[in-house]
């Protein structure tokens, strides 16, 4: 019993978010720079969320039409300008978090808030799968009033739907700052699906939930898959 109970805990660091971004093979010194935050482009609108790892969230809010980039980053907590290794302590309070710009006239912030919702569980309190704690809590981030709104419900139409066995318990709260990541963080999910067997086993499976639940939303290409 001993032997199964150590051979399912290394099943479970093995598969999870940490692990990967620990002992991934392709990080340089150079990728540990962060990335540089864009400005939106004329028009353009940015949306804040946490929903356990980015390297799913921003794969999944990527797909959408009307979104153009997702930025990797950290909001919610308290530390100016985090490390991955500082938010990896709990002590920053920050949760990993995707940045989206969008262009409002192709997708509303409902749809992405919408879309946010199918992409992970956001029924667990600190926990995504393989993936605990507070970085990996479910959080949405408004910047006006009428964002709230929205949020408050898509979370009231989604509890009716029955779409998840337990309610939602997303953080609601005001935007104040995104911590963009390191660089290697930023759209990881495309460049090591492949050689990373977190991205399959635990990613994958979120992108493709929200893909079905979203179709009419994704851009052409995604459609097809």
């Amino acid at each position: 019993m001993n032997k199964f109970i150590t051979y399912l805990a290394v099943v479970v660091v093995f598969f999870s978010c940490n692990y990967g971004k620990a002992n991934s093979s392709t990080i340089t010194s150079k990728d540990n720079d962060f990335a540089i935050l864009p400005k939106p482009k004329p028009g353009e609108q940015v949306a804040t969320f946490g929903g356990g790892c980015f390297w799913a969230m921003s794969e999944a809010l990527l797909e959408l039409r009307g979104v153009s980039q997702v930025v990797s980053g950290y909001a919610g907590g308290n530390t100016k300008n985090p490390t991955y290794e500082q938010v990896c302590t709990r002590t920053t309070n920050h949760a990993e978090t995707v940045q989206v710009y969008y262009d409002p006239k192709q997708i509303s912030y409902e749809t992405l808030a919408e879309a946010f919702f199918y992409a992970h569980d956001p029924t667990t309190i600190n926990r995504q799968g393989p993936d605990e704690g507070t970085d990996y809590r479910s959080i949405a981030f408004y910047r006006t009033p009428q964002e709230k709104q929205m949020l408050d419900a898509e979370i009231a139409k989604v509890n009716a739907s029955g779409h998840y066995a337990g309610k939602i318990v997303t953080q609601v709260v005001p935007f104040k700052v995104f911590y963009p990541a390191e660089k290697y963080h930023q759209g990881y999910y495309r460049l090591h699906l492949n050689d990373n067997p977190y991205l399959t086993s635990v990613s994958m499976p979120k992108i493709m939930k929200m893909r079905k639940a979203m179709k009419a939303q994704l851009k052409p290409d995604f459609q097809k898959l």
